[in-house]
C-alpha cells in the first residue's frame, strides 16, 4: 500500500485517496450537469443565454426582494420574486400619485395577495391574477401573470409580469 502513495502523515490510510489511486476520482454528476447534458443533446450547443442577474443589470426585470418590499415578499412566498419594468411601472406612478397614499410594499402585498385568493391557474407554474391598484393611471384594475421558473442556478424563482409577456 506505501507504493500507492495513501497514508497521510499520522500514518492512517486516506480511504479516499485509496479509492482514487485504485479507480480513479470519482465522476460524480449533478441533476443540473445530467440536463444540461440532455439538452445539449436535444437542442446542439447554446448560442447565447441571457440570465435573469443580466436582466435585473439590464433594468428589463426588477428585483423586488429589496428595501421594504423584501419582507412582504418573503411573507407571501419563500422564492425570490422579480417583476418586469412594465409591471414596476404601474407600481411606480401609483406611488408617485401622492393622493392614494400607497407605497410599494403595499401595492406588493395586494399583488402577492390577490395571486394566491383571486387566480385563474394557467399550468403548474402560471396563474393570472387581477389586482385593484388606485393612482396608477385612468384605470384601476390591472391583469398580471405571475410565473414561477428556473433561476440562473436552476432555483425556483417568481416573475410578475403582463399577461402578455413571457
Amino acid at each position: 500500500m506505501d507504493d500507492l502513495n495513501i497514508r497521510r502523515e499520522n500514518g492512517t490510510i486516506d480511504g479516499q485517496k485509496l479509492v482514487d489511486e485504485l479507480f480513479g476520482p470519482a465522476q460524480v454528476r449533478t441533476k443540473q450537469e445530467e440536463d444540461q447534458e440532455l439538452m445539449k443533446e436535444i437542442f446542439g450547443d447554446v448560442i447565447s443565454t441571457y440570465t435573469r442577474r443580466q436582466a435585473i443589470e439590464d433594468g428589463v426585470l426588477v428585483d423586488l426582494m429589496q428595501d421594504t418590499m423584501a419582507e412582504v415578499a418573503r411573507s407571501h412566498y419563500k422564492h425570490p420574486i422579480a417583476a418586469t419594468i412594465e409591471v414596476f411601472s404601474i407600481m411606480e406612478k401609483a406611488v408617485a400619485n401622492k393622493r392614494h397614499l400607497n407605497d410599494f410594499a403595499g401595492i406588493l402585498h395586494d399583488m402577492l395577495w390577490m395571486s394566491k385568493v383571486y387566480k385563474r391557474q394557467i399550468s403548474e407554474t402560471t396563474v393570472i391574477f387581477r389586482v385593484k391598484i388606485k393612482g396608477a393611471g385612468r384605470r384601476s384594475v390591472y391583469d398580471f401573470k405571475l410565473v414561477v421558473g428556473p433561476g440562473d442556478d436552476g432555483e425556483p424563482v417568481i416573475t410578475i409580469m403582463n399577461p402578455e409577456q413571457d
